[in-house]
C-alpha cells in the first residue's frame, strides 16, 4: 500500500501548483512546519493552503500568496529584508530561511508575543522584531534591499519607499483592502519603478500613520 504523503509535502505541492517554481523557496517551505506557526485551535488545518484568523480581525496570510510575494522579491541570500506584518511568524521563518536577515514589525503585541515564541521554538535567530506601527518601516536598520509588505493600501507608504536602497525590490498589496493586486516594484533614481502585478488578493488593511486610521 502507498504511504500517504505528509502533510507538508501536500502544502509544497499547492504552492507549486500556484506556480513558485524557486526550488530555495520551495526549500524553505519544507525546513519550515506551519504547523508551529498556527493559532491555538488550528492544528488541523496547518498545511491547508487557506488564511486562519489570529485575532484584532487579521489573518494569517495563505501560504501560497506568502510564497508568491517572497518569490516578488527575487532573494539571492544575502539582503536585509523589512517585513511590515509579522502575524505569527511564518512568512518571517520562510523569509529568514531565504535573506541574510529581517527586520520585521508587528502592530498587534499579543501577536507579535506568539510570533516571538514560535520563531523561538523553531531556532530562528536573524530576525529582529518591533512592536508598532508598521507603515513608518524601521528607518533605523535602513537601507533595505527588499521591503514585503503584508497589508493593503492604495499606494505605497512614502517611508517604506525612502528607506528601500537603489536596485532593491518592494511587494505590497496595492487598493483599498478587501480586493487588491499584490505589485512587485523596484527603486530606481527616479523613484518606484513598478514592474509587474504578481496576483490579484484579499488583503487587511494597512493600518497607522502612513496608512489608514486605526
Amino acid at each position: 500500500m502507498t504511504e500517504a504523503p505528509h502533510p507538508l509535502e501536500e502544502l509544497v505541492r499547492a504552492v507549486r501548483e500556484a506556480g513558485i517554481s524557486d526550488e530555495r523557496l520551495l526549500q524553505a517551505l519544507r525546513a519550515t512546519p506551519r504547523a508551529a506557526f498556527v493559532p491555538t485551535g488550528h492544528p488541523a488545518h496547518a498545511y491547508h493552503d487557506v488564511p486562519l484568523p489570529i485575532g484584532h480581525a487579521q489573518v494569517t496570510t495563505q501560504p501560497s500568496l506568502s510564497a508568491m510575494m517572497i518569490e516578488g522579491l527575487d532573494l539571492s541570500g544575502d539582503e536585509h529584508v523589512l517585513e511590515i506584518g509579522t502575524g505569527l511568524g511564518f512568512q518571517t521563518a520562510l523569509l529568514a530561511r531565504l535573506a541574510a536577515d529581517v527586520v520585521t514589525v508587528e502592530m498587534w503585541p499579543d501577536i507579535a508575543r506568539q510570533a516571538r515564541r514560535n520563531l523561538a521554538r523553531q531556532d530562528i535567530r536573524n530576525i529582529e522584531l518591533r512592536i508598532g506601527d508598521g507603515s513608518g518601516g524601521v528607518p533605523d536598520r535602513a537601507p533595505y534591499d527588499a521591503v514585503i509588505v503584508s497589508a493593503a493600501f492604495p499606494e505605497v507608504p512614502a517611508p517604506l519607499a525612502e528607506q528601500l536602497r537603489f536596485g532593491g525590490r518592494l511587494v505590497q498589496p496595492i487598493g483599498p483592502g478587501g480586493r487588491e493586486q499584490v505589485v512587485s516594484f523596484l527603486r530606481t533614481a527616479m523613484g518606484l519603478e513598478r514592474r509587474r502585478v504578481l496576483t490579484p488578493a484579499h488583503f487587511v488593511r494597512l493600518q497607522g500613520r502612513y496608512g489608514f486610521p486605526s
